[in-house]
């Protein structure tokens, strides 16, 4: 039986990693407040966040669909770094990650026929000494708009990156190894979509 895929993102990352793929599917993003509670760790709000995603959108398609949600944060010891609202915050962002290693992590959360599936994975990253200069290059690329953490380790962003652990699609924001456990998890056999 052939699924109806569901991206549940607005993420231009991960429809081109679904893409890459060779997988056809809709996106349909949902609307959903993105704020950290108090005390929470950024794995579980990655994972809050992520469930939410997926529980949303699945609600609006038919329950054979395959809804997959993703979020992706960066922790720099236990601080939660999320999408930056201007470039003055981009600019901080990238000031504090400056010269150290942080975590990246990316939850996954599918639907299908009833059945849930959730799983977060993580890397890390070190970013070099960010020199003043570095910086304002960096900023005016404009890269920074939209990404957790203020930078796109696929784009210009690689230029601030002198170390990656782990998985670089966690870091962009849809681990592929991840997604694949999770559909088979599931049932689905991923070669079959």
């Amino acid at each position: 039986m052939t699924h109806k895929i569901v991206l549940a993102s607005r993420s231009p990352r991960r429809k081109d990693i679904l893409e890459s793929l060779n997988l056809s599917f809709v996106i349909d993003p949902p609307d959903i407040d993105e704020s950290p509670l108090n005390n929470e760790s950024p794995k579980d709000y990655v994972q809050r966040i992520s469930t939410a995603k997926a529980d949303l959108v699945a609600q609006r398609h038919d329950r054979q669909c395959i809804v997959i949600a993703a979020d992706t944060t960066v922790e720099l010891r236990g601080e939660i770094f999320g999408q930056p609202r201007d470039l003055d915050e981009a600019r901080l962002m990238i000031q504090k990650l400056s010269g150290k290693t942080h975590k990246v992590h990316t939850a996954i959360s599918i639907r299908c026929n009833k059945k849930i599936a959730n799983a977060v994975d993580t890397a890390s990253v070190t970013m070099r000494e960010v020199s003043s200069e570095l910086l304002e290059w960096y900023i005016n690329t404009g890269e920074s708009i939209g990404k957790a953490g203020a930078y796109a380790v696929q784009g210009h962003g690689a230029a601030l990156v002198t170390d990656l652990a782990g998985e670089i699609d966690t870091v962009i924001g849809l681990p592929v190894g991840l997604l694949t456990s999770l559909l088979r998890d599931l049932g689905i056999d991923p070669k079959t979509l």
